[in-house]
């Protein structure tokens, strides 16, 4: 029997708002209230010391909006599930941006709120907070990147999203990556994954020392290329740690022949 309990914070500039959620939460004793919190500020000296589980959160409040602090968020090192429970409907775009979990419009009944709390329990259950993690710190990498200006920093992880789960591809464990159209496939040890962007823009990501752009559809590890051969219709190929052979264009001989002598 699972007996845990989860750790909720509420943040809401409207009493009645929060007296509401709390009246509604009590009904689901896995559940265990926090804090209720009128401001964005006082929920940042909270979390300073409690680790929270599932913020509610309101989206229009004065100083700092909801949008704004989930930003702040999700940028912790273990950042909680944020729920946004608001009386607009013209925030869900940047909301799910965000990468919110869920999006409730008040007034909500008590149905909707409880099928709200499954989905944020089997997220906990599941790990996939963490796996969110990765993915909403590389979306802010980014984004902050392309207001300053700045290099967008390299990828320490891939996070590939499907269905049901998002799971974590630490980049050590790529041994190289092939154009499919809309899609990369991430070919790792023992099995390949579809990951959905561009190999171009995987080049832009990936440590330029650890890998080379050999074709213009495929990425290779530097260090799992082992020989340089010609193939039987006399083109270059490279044979890799896993096995997999890759054709190598002529204008990225000379790097591959400099990574073998080495």
């Amino acid at each position: 029997m699972d007996t845990k309990k989860y750790k909720v914070m509420m943040v809401d500039d409207e009493l009645p708002a929060l007296t509401n959620m709390q009246y509604v939460l009590a009904d689901h004793s896995e559940w265990m209230l926090v804090a209720s919190c009128h401001s964005t500020a006082q929920a940042r000296l909270i979390l300073q010391n409690e680790a929270i589980d599932l913020v509610l959160l309101d989206i229009e409040m004065p100083t700092q909006s909801g949008l704004d602090f989930a930003r702040e968020l999700i940028q912790y090192p273990q950042p909680p599930l944020i729920v946004f429970i608001t009386a607009y409907n013209k925030h869900a775009v940047s909301a799910f941006e965000i990468f919110a979990l869920d999006y409730l419009l008040k007034p909500f009944d008590d149905e909707r709120f409880a099928a709200m709390l499954a989905r944020a329990k089997h997220a906990l259950q599941t790990k996939q907070q963490l796996a969110q993690s990765a993915v909403m710190q590389d979306y802010f990498l980014e984004k902050d990147a392309e207001k300053s200006g700045a290099a967008t920093p390299s990828l320490s992880h891939v996070a590939v999203r499907s269905v049901g789960k998002i799971e974590r591809i630490d980049i050590h464990e790529i041994i190289w990556l092939s154009a499919a159209a809309n899609y990369v496939e991430l070919h790792l040890v023992d099995r390949v994954i579809l990951h959905r962007t561009t190999i171009s823009a995987m080049e832009q990501r990936l440590p330029k020392t650890q890998f080379l752009r050999l074709h213009r559809t495929a990425l290779v590890r530097t260090d799992a290329i082992r020989t340089l051969e010609i193939s039987h219709d006399g083109a270059y190929v490279v044979l890799l740690s896993n096995g997999d052979t890759v054709r190598v264009s002529d204008s990225h001989i000379k790097e591959v022949k400099q990574i073998l002598a080495r």
